[in-house]
């Protein structure tokens, strides 16, 4: 048996360095070479990142910088309250609830019996009252005619006057053995009672022009009855035609109370249509309204249909911060006074309006992004 030493085992051991396993260029490089692939990885790694950053500079200098946006807007629109204008009970209701109605449409009838009653009473007044005003014109023409009446025999009590008068002068003048005593009594007789029928005639005159006058006053008092009723009769129809409650303006019936039955008193809220006439209420902050105009454009999403993007424009802005029309608006001179951004309401008017299909209405939240740059 042979021994083997250590120095032999190790000499065993050692690999040849003109084997594959024990190749001396693959395991030592240069430090050129060593450093060669770090370069290049830097490298590669500014340039990506140059353009990444030049790629977010254009990305915000063209969809950023250039608008303003708030998610703090809400779509408005008239809401009409529909109320009667007259007291009575609801005979028929024609829509329900969350209906379409067109301009003119009937909503509902109220019991018109007391109002058509009302309208033949007013007509009958009406009719009494005209009648009243002919029979006053009629007597003016009788007055007219007394009067002229009046004056013919005033003339007629001058001429006798005349003639009376003249007879005197003529007995007078006559020696007094060719008239007798009594002949000349009766001609003085006569020429005091024609003056005294020229008297009476004048006075009949003057009483006849006072009842002319009076009949014209009457004719006036018969004209303001007439008048009186006609507008009473107007009043009456008006209230007759308020028993069918119609529709203000085209739009969707909305919080429908009234009931078939129920009695209604005038201004009790029955019912609100609302138009699909909308538009948008944004609140920006007031840091973001350096640059906004009216008739900037701005592009408006719909909570409710993210897919869709409508086109507006800025309409007006508000005069003065929100908080300032508030029910209780703030007080800042008391207090520790803490600055809070304000919030400014901008109303926006949209290019085309909702399709009816969409379900919409006031309240409902969108983002508003206006272009200011």
């Amino acid at each position: 048996m042979s021994t083997t030493t250590t120095a032999d085992r190790d000499t065993h051991a050692m690999p040849d360095p003109g084997t594959a396993g024990g190749n001396g260029d693959e395991e030592l490089q240069s430090p050129a070479t060593a450093k060669r692939p770090n370069s290049v990885l830097r490298i590669a790694t500014a340039v990506i990142a140059v353009v990444l950053g030049v790629a977010a500079a254009v990305w915000y200098f063209r969809f950023i910088a250039p608008f303003e946006s708030t998610d703090n807007a809400a779509i408005e629109g008239h809401v009409m309250s529909i109320a009667p204008q007259v007291p009575g009970r609801i005979v028929r209701l024609l829509i329900q609830d969350n209906q379409e109605v067109k301009k003119g449409d009937v909503l509902l009838e109220i019991d018109a019996r007391d109002y058509e009653v009302r309208l033949a009473k007013a007509q009958a007044n009406l009719a009494a009252a005209r009648s009243r005003l002919e029979q006053a014109k009629a007597q003016i023409a009788v007055d007219e005619s007394k009067i002229a009446q009046e004056k013919a025999n005033i003339s007629a009590a001058e001429a006798e006057e005349n003639r009376a008068q003249a007879d005197l002068k003529r007995f007078k003048a006559v020696e007094t053995r060719a008239v007798s005593r009594s002949q000349l009594d009766l001609a003085e007789t006569q020429a005091r009672s024609s003056q005294a029928q020229v008297e009476v005639a004048r006075n009949k005159a003057l009483a006849a022009e006072a009842q002319l006058g009076l009949t014209k006053a009457s004719l006036q008092t018969a004209n303001a009855d007439v008048q009186h009723c006609e507008a009473a009769v107007r009043e009456a129809e008006l209230n007759l035609s308020y028993a069918k409650v119609t529709a203000p303006e085209s739009g969707r019936v909305t919080r429908r109370n009234a009931e078939p039955g129920a009695f209604v008193q005038p201004g009790q809220l029955l019912m609100a249509i609302v138009p699909r006439d909308f538009w948008v209420v944004a609140n920006f902050k007031e840091t973001q309204l350096a640059h906004m105009r009216i008739g900037q454009p701005v592009e408006v999403k719909v909570d409710t249909f993210p897919g869709r993007v409508f086109s507006g424009r800025v309409d007006s802005f508000q005069s003065g911060a929100g908080a300032r029309f508030s029910m209780f608006p703030p007080e800042n001179a008391s207090g520790n006074f803490i600055k809070v951004v304000q919030r400014v309401p901008v109303k926006i008017l949209l290019d085309s309006g909702f399709d009816n299909e969409l379900v919409l209405g006031p309240g409902m939240s969108v983002e508003a992004r206006v272009r200011v740059k």
